[in-house]
């Protein structure tokens, strides 16, 4: 079998250490991925519909309306 880790438990154990905290670091990368993903999808699904139409206002003090914008 190959085998290339060390013989001695001192540095065996520290490798554990060191992979265990990559493990943690890797696993909160995940979660917070995930967390992200699972927010963006929930947005997506709670965004409000596009309005049926907008009003163009003018330019200056009292800004009148110009036109309105419909779907079409």
């Amino acid at each position: 079998m190959f085998d290339d880790l060390p013989p001695d438990l001192d540095r065996l154990q520290t490798l554990r250490v060191c992979h265990t905290m990559w493990l943690q670091r890797i696993d909160a990368k995940i979660a917070a991925l995930t967390r992200r993903q699972t927010e963006e999808e929930r947005g997506r699904r709670n965004r409000p519909a596009p309005p049926e139409w907008i009003v163009e206002l003018g330019i200056g003090e009292r800004r009148p309306p110009l036109q309105i914008h419909t779907d079409d």
